[in-house]
């Protein structure tokens, strides 16, 4: 069974306040032009995407240089939903295995196109973020539009150690009871910081 973990990209979507709106144009339409065509106009922070260490860090590493194999792998749920901050706790260390994807939920993507979904988030901890190096995971993934605010430290952190942030995942409760999946998480080979990316899961019990 796959679970789509994407938010659709459409035109007007909710953007990271102070980054460009989506355009999405029909540009092309078969009663008229004999054929349908889309051109889509969109900054890479937009829906469900990946930030590539680039994006906070005066590095200059394209996402598209970044291998392929770093963006699938075993994934493991954390189940966070209601925490004011996404904390360590001892049983992650038994939870969270090396090389794994992590995906948190903590319920907050349900309020996904209000404007509180921008502002009011749970954030990672510190302790949490040095549990994740530690475990040299390859992504963490976020039903949230960002791991902390200003000046966005734990995103510096993660990135330092090579660990790529999913952001904006739709249906994370679908993954509650699931025992083993595999994420598949794959930005476009783009010539940028980041990438929009089409999310799943890949449910293997």
């Amino acid at each position: 069974m796959i679970i789509d973990l994407t938010h659709t990209i459409m035109e007007g979507m909710p953007v990271y306040p102070g980054d460009e709106e989506t355009r999405l144009e029909h540009s092309r339409q078969f009663g008229k032009d004999g054929y349908n065509n889309h051109q889509l106009s969109i900054n890479m922070h937009a829906g469900t995407h990946i930030d590539g260490p680039m994006h906070l860090l005066d590095v200059v590493k394209y996402i598209s240089e970044i291998s392929a194999e770093s963006f699938v792998g075993e994934g493991v749920l954390l189940d966070v939903s209601g925490a004011a901050a996404v904390d360590y706790r001892d049983e992650y260390e038994e939870v969270i295995k090396q090389s794994q994807i992590v995906i948190l939920y903590t319920g907050h993507g349900e309020q996904y196109g209000r404007p509180e979904y921008f502002t009011d988030y749970p954030v990672l901890t510190a302790d949490f973020v040095q549990l994740l190096i530690r475990k040299k995971i390859k992504m963490v993934g976020l039903d949230t539009p960002s791991p902390d605010h200003y000046p966005f430290e734990s995103h510096k952190s993660l990135f330092r150690n090579q660990i790529f942030i999913i952001e904006n995942l739709n249906n994370v409760n679908r993954l509650l009871g699931v025992k083993a999946f595999e994420i598949i998480a794959l930005p476009l080979r783009i010539q940028a910081d980041s990438s929009m990316a089409r999310v799943i899961a890949r449910v293997l019990e």
